[in-house]
């Protein structure tokens, strides 16, 4: 349970700060949509703003699951997303405010793309110092923090959490209850 006290305690304190990276500072749904439009033109196109759960693919047929893949695995995808807007300038004000940042991602299971263009993205978009503020873990409960600012609504692993949960906003996690960041503007208030 949150409560407003307890987020405002934390703003006068210096916080190990974990931050997703797919949808929560890189625009995952908006690469995929691109590219969906320009490979697949005949094809049914899904809007972000109508998607219901996390993962891609579960907003279309199940027949259209290979194609949806085939895209987001594929060479250059994860290096060629775009920042979400404020996502850069907000973690170098954490970053200058004293916290802690590290970007806490998950790899895809078809990881043969994604690990290495995960840490080019990072470098490209945040310097090769930044690297080093890298953790990769499928299991984010394993990992120490104060926050975790996560686009996925319900970040389950094999540890009661350290690390206090605030959703970062997006159409499939609006029915999620808890502390919400709806964009990086605001990301002193909500902390």
């Amino acid at each position: 349970m949150y409560t407003n006290r307890v987020l405002i305690s934390f703003a006068s304190t210096i916080m190990i700060i974990l931050i997703d990276q797919d949808e929560t500072i890189a625009g995952f749904n908006d690469r995929f949509q691109e590219l969906w439009k320009q490979i697949h033109p005949g094809e049914i196109l899904i809007p972000t703003e109508q998607y219901k759960s996390f993962t891609i693919s579960e907003q279309y047929p199940p027949e259209l699951k290979e194609k949806i893949e085939a895209i987001y695995t594929s060479p250059g995808f994860i290096a060629s997303l775009p920042p979400i807007e404020g996502s850069l300038k907000a973690i170098h004000e954490m970053i200058h405010a004293g916290h802690d940042v590290r970007i806490c991602t998950a790899p895809l299971r078809t990881y043969k793309n994604c690990v290495a263009e995960k840490y080019e993205w990072i470098e490209k978009h945040l310097g090769k110092e930044f690297i080093r503020r890298i953790i990769l873990t499928k299991d984010k409960t394993l990992i120490r923090g104060d926050i975790l600012i996560d686009d996925n609504k319900k970040v389950e692993g094999i540890l009661t959490p350290t690390w206090n949960h605030i959703i970062f906003d997006r159409p499939y996690n609006r029915d999620a209850s808890g502390p919400r960041l709806y964009s990086w503007k605001e990301w002193k208030k909500v902390l």
